[in-house]
């Protein structure tokens, strides 16, 4: 496969349909491939830059299926060559470490993201976890790492130390809030912040935030130099505080808000 894989963090992520909603959510959350794809350009052309999606299965729900997600990537290809394709390895408390890892090797996609505390819940990198990221490093393949809470970071350069792979210029994402109602407050952007300071070390970083709440938090990841992630996996709602009818609307409303293209 030929995608794009840039070697800086997109400054905007679209991430249209997450592991949890479905159409009783919102009748526009895209769960087949032909909806993806259809989002995927529709963002395109609204200005995402890159897109992190997950696929689901015939009863719409979150699969770590290494056949899906080829088929989604094959079509994505030719339909948004010039935007970047990021696969989840995300396992809700479904999926274990192994199958997390076992998704990544099978599908070899462009992109991939992984929460570094879900996959070394021990937080203590095994061989097999140093193993992956060395392979996908090696390959050419763009992790984001999902960092949660700022201590997240003392694990990755953990991990990256015992890998050799060089921490500064990480793509990462700091999860601001939570979908379960965990409110997002901006002023949580900034231990992670610190903590990057504290270890002398400079990550890629965007965030993405959640609810209402999410544009203050945006605003404010903008002003100290971060890059965004949005779309309906973390937010439904546009900048002036209405459900937005379609990620398309909402990628463009902010695109065109934080002038990022």
């Amino acid at each position: 496969m030929s995608f794009y894989k840039p070697e800086k963090l997109p400054k905007l992520m679209v991430a249209p349909n997450g592991a949890r909603k479905v159409k009783k959510d919102h009748p526009a959350i895209p769960l087949t491939i032909s909806e993806i794809v259809a989002t995927a350009k529709s963002c395109s052309n609204a200005g995402a830059e890159a897109m992190h999606f997950h696929v689901r299965d015939k009863d719409g729900q979150h699969v770590l299926d290494a056949g899906l997600y080829k088929e989604t990537l094959n079509e994505l290809e030719h339909q948004v060559p010039s935007m970047h394709i990021q696969i989840t390895t995300e396992a809700i408390g479904k999926y274990s470490p192994t199958e997390m890892r076992k998704v990544a090797y099978d599908v070899e996609p462009p992109g991939i993201s992984i929460g570094t505390a879900e996959l070394i819940s021990s937080r203590k990198p095994e061989i097999e976890d140093v193993k992956l990221y060395k392979y996908l490093t090696e390959a050419g393949i763009k992790i984001q790492n999902i960092l949660y809470q700022p201590e997240d970071i003392d694990l990755l350069i953990d991990l990256f130390n015992k890998a050799n792979i060089q921490i500064n210029d990480a793509w990462c994402l700091f999860v601001i809030g939570h979908y379960s109602g965990r409110v997002s407050y901006p002023e949580n952007i900034l231990p992670f912040i610190k903590k990057m300071e504290k270890n002398k070390i400079n990550l890629d970083w965007a965030i993405c935030a959640f609810g209402k709440e999410e544009i203050n938090c945006l605003e404010k990841a903008i002003s100290l130099g971060g890059k965004l992630r949005v779309g309906f996996e973390n937010s439904l709602f546009m900048p002036n505080g209405e459900i937005a009818p379609d990620n398309h609307t909402k990628v463009d409303s902010i695109n065109k808000l934080f002038k990022l293209s």
